[in-house]
């Protein structure tokens, strides 16, 4: 029975630091994505006008960042964009491979966009992932911990059901 409390202490004590660990985190990030001010669009498909400091609204705010590249663009991405100004400029037409190139331009900072804000949401996960497992190990540690007073009463009981027996 030391054991399972020793198991049981280190256990909770894991919990406790998870539980802290995963709030300070998720906090964290949630501070600096509200730090930038920065605001889901009107024409986002949720969350439109909410501020961006949560998983949510960070996600709302990558996926109209990719609709108004791809409006920028007109449908192309940037793989296609650069086999487009690769092939203008083949064909002599460089003011269309400029624009061309410009849009890549545009695209690719979306995409840097999108890739931070899409940090931010596995951010988010990590830490509600780790609260979650600060929890599981906390309810561990305390049910180990629990044992040896409910395992002594068992046994108590057992024994003095042997004696009324005999």
């Amino acid at each position: 029975m030391k054991t399972a409390k020793i198991v049981g202490v280190i256990s909770l004590i894991a919990g406790i630091l998870l539980i802290v660990a995963g709030a300070v985190t998720y906090t964290m990030v949630s501070q600096q994505l509200a730090d930038e001010n920065i605001i889901v669009p009107d024409d986002a498909a949720f969350l439109a006008g909410d501020k961006v400091d949560g998983p949510f609204s960070a996600y709302s705010q990558a996926d109209i960042i990719n609709v108004h590249a791809l409006e920028a663009s007109g449908g192309n991405t940037y793989a296609e964009l650069g086999d487009m100004a690769r092939q203008a400029e083949a064909e002599g037409d460089t003011e269309l491979a400029e624009q061309y190139s410009e849009q890549r331009g545009t695209v690719m900072n979306a995409s840097f966009l999108r890739a931070s804000l899409f940090t931010s949401v596995l951010a988010f996960g990590v830490s509600a992932m780790v609260i979650g497992l600060g929890v599981m190990f906390g309810l561990i540690g305390w049910a180990l911990m629990s044992i040896k007073p409910a395992v002594a009463r068992v046994v108590r009981d057992d024994v003095r059901d042997d004696v009324r027996v005999s």
